[in-house]
């Protein structure tokens, strides 16, 4: 049973002045317990169309459906709520607090779930086990490596228990190793915990782990392929 699907999605940019077709008609689904990559060259939608499918942007036309709720007819109020409790995000910039721990970045969404202390506390410091970061929990963002701070948004991205991770080019600024570490977390969190992963990328490095390819060129689906 699919987990996300897609009719007819399509967005537009600029589109009274010089329409710009982001994502034209795109018709997809994803089953849960997927590795999936959205692949293709600069300025296909492969990020347009992972916001779209977070409930980010919204589309021109077309519907997305998440989990049997129709997330393309949600007033704003109804989708950032959905959001919090059911879609977990990873960006390529991190995006962490800065003045906050590594502790407090990851528990800062519990916060808004109204997690109790002890539920924060004991989520937190498994989650950060899980990432290999345990012993630098009380840590700030300028205080960790780029690939140390993107373990943090993994675990952060977590914490609410998500029923999906959106993952937007989540290796672009990350050496070989701080790379291989951090797709070795996510597979084996997609392997035991059987998360499902989608990431929109362009790095040979992700599309080697991933076990479907959906490449876009100019906004459509080229090729959808499963691997293995």
């Amino acid at each position: 049973m699919s987990i996300i699907s897609t009719n007819g999605l399509v967005k537009i940019y600029d589109e009274k002045t010089f329409p710009i077709y982001a994502t034209n008609d795109i018709s997809l689904s994803f089953e849960k317990g997927e590795f999936s990559a959205i692949v293709g060259p600069s300025g296909c939608g492969k990020t347009t169309l992972l916001n779209l499918l977070g409930g980010l942007e919204t589309p021109t036309s077309g519907e997305i459906v998440i989990d049997n709720n129709i997330i393309t007819k949600l007033k704003s109020s109804e989708l950032i709520d959905f959001r919090l409790h059911n879609i977990g995000f990873v960006f390529q910039a991190y995006n962490l607090i800065p003045v906050l721990s590594a502790k407090e970045n990851v528990e800062f969404i519990m916060h808004l779930q109204n997690y109790s202390k002890s539920e924060r506390n004991n989520r937190v410091e498994e989650l950060l086990l899980s990432v290999g970061l345990k012993d630098k929990m009380n840590k700030r963002p300028s205080e960790l490596s780029g690939g140390e701070q993107q373990r943090v948004a993994v675990a952060r991205a977590l914490a609410s228990k998500p029923k999906f991770i959106l993952a937007d080019e989540p290796t672009a600024n990350l050496d070989s190793k701080s790379t291989s570490d951090l797709l070795d977390i996510m597979q084996s969190l997609n392997e035991k915990e059987n998360m499902t992963f989608i990431f929109s990328t362009h790095d040979s490095r992700v599309m080697e782990r991933a076990r479907r390819l959906v490449s876009l060129d100019d906004g459509k689906v080229v090729n959808d392929e499963k691997i293995g």
